[in-house]
């Protein structure tokens, strides 16, 4: 993969050997959050998955709303109750009764985190699909730093995180994770886990995601990236935990982490059966 440096010091990723399809990646910078006519887009959905996140759904909620008035006029928020057990349910009743932006799909049972954003992304109507967890670790208003790398022809925003902020334990093995995930999928993003991007939602009529775990990521990215579409990158930050506590960080989650990437690696990377069911549909067609 060639790098060009441009004259405003961002970092163009050129593939090279990519099988005729094109994967661009491109490191923007941040930017103060500050509402702009020329920078309005035509409209986001914005999407969280929460489970057992009632402390900070929220501010969540809040935050991605005034985030969105500095962008577009065509907005929603679309948050997905993944059968929590604490009090997520009853606040989320309460803001939707509040601000009509809000749209709440409750499941009966936890389906996942896959299932949880399969369900949000399936229920959005806007041209364009902002998501982050509901969980804090992000902050909503840095949405208007991906729209402010949308330029013609980009079709996903990826956030990538500037410092990591979380137990020693979670920053190793979310390190080596990191590592082993690029040298098997053969990602070309620099952080293929953050959970932090803005998606043409067309793009969802030219992929189908299957996977209801974590690994949902690891597919999403993978066939967007098989797919040729195009990418850019800009840096986010991250903070610590506040509320509640990891689904993911303990062995038996890494445990059928494990088994789920194996199996995804296997589907995605071996048999490549996304571009043979590609190619299957466009002979039928």
């Amino acid at each position: 993969m060639a790098i060009k440096r441009p004259l405003n010091n961002s970092i163009l990723l050129s593939p090279q050997n990519t099988g005729g399809e094109k994967t661009t990646a491109v490191q923007g910078e941040v930017l103060h959050m500050e509402k702009n006519a020329n920078q309005l887009i035509s409209g986001i959905s914005a999407v969280f998955p929460a489970y057992n996140d009632g402390g900070t759904i929220p501010s969540m909620v809040l935050t991605a709303l005034m985030a969105l008035r500095q962008v577009t006029d065509n907005y929603e928020v679309i948050v997905t109750n993944d059968g929590s057990s604490d009090y997520t349910r009853e606040i989320l009743d309460e803001l939707a009764s509040r601000y009509p932006e809000l749209h709440v799909i409750h499941h009966a049972q936890n389906q996942g985190y896959g299932g949880a954003l399969r369900s949000g992304f399936s229920a959005a109507t806007k041209e364009w699909i902002f998501y982050t967890d509901g969980d804090a670790q992000y902050n909503p208003l840095e949405l208007v730093n991906l729209t402010a790398a949308l330029h013609d022809g980009i079709d996903v925003v990826n956030g990538y995180k500037i410092v990591r902020h979380d137990p020693l334990i979670r920053k190793i093995i979310g390190r080596l994770y990191h590592h082993m995930m690029r040298i098997a999928f053969g990602f070309k993003l620099r952080d293929v886990d953050c959970d932090f991007r803005l998606i043409r939602r067309s793009i969802f009529d030219q992929i189908e995601l299957e996977s209801r775990s974590g690994s949902i990521c690891l597919e999403m990215v993978k066939k967007f990236q098989d797919k040729g579409f195009v990418f850019a990158e800009v840096p986010v930050h991250h903070y610590h935990r506040s509320y509640g506590r990891s689904q993911f960080f303990n062995f038996k989650r890494i445990w059928r982490t494990f088994v789920q990437v194996s199996t995804l690696w296997w589907e995605l990377v071996v048999r490549k059966s996304h571009k043979t069911a590609r190619a299957d549909q466009a002979l039928k067609t």
